[in-house]
């Protein structure tokens, strides 16, 4: 299955686009799959088109349900093991989603009722996405608690 995240803005060359790489690259023969990272202008601009086959879509929202690791882990296993092809996880600009994108999402996902920078939140996603990956694999890294 294909983790994609789809962000709107220009990460850059910056620290968090350091962090990225390296969950980017601890990732690569990952349980739950491969990881991409497409980038969108702040305005404008359209995702890559849907492949063939099932496809979920996460959507990050302030207002989205507040997962553990560990669920957060199951859902995604669920998910590669019904067989979804891709994954996508949608990054809002600063003005976040339009009601139409949070109604057509499988799952919409909050990372507190806090507002977070959104290169900071592509990190945090980031690395929860290779946690997750670590928790399929039984990696001893991750620790419930």
């Amino acid at each position: 299955m294909l983790l994609h995240v789809i962000a709107r803005g220009k990460i850059g060359r910056s620290p968090e686009a350091d962090m990225v790489d390296r969950y980017a690259r601890r990732m690569a023969t990952g349980a739950l799959g491969p990881l991409r990272v497409t980038e969108l202008p702040d305005r404008g601009g359209q995702p890559p088109p849907v492949p063939a086959g099932p496809v979920r879509t996460v959507v990050l929202d302030e207002r989205g349900r507040q997962l553990g690791s560990s669920e957060f882990a199951r859902v995604l296993e669920r998910w590669r093991d019904d067989g979804v092809r891709e994954a996508r996880f949608l990054i809002g600009a600063a003005d976040g989603h339009d009601e139409a994108q949070r109604g057509a999402a499988d799952l919409l996902l909050g990372f507190g009722a806090m507002t977070w920078p959104h290169m900071l939140a592509r990190v945090m996603l980031v690395e929860q996405l290779w946690r997750a990956t670590s928790i399929v694999s039984g990696h001893p890294y991750h620790r419930e608690g």
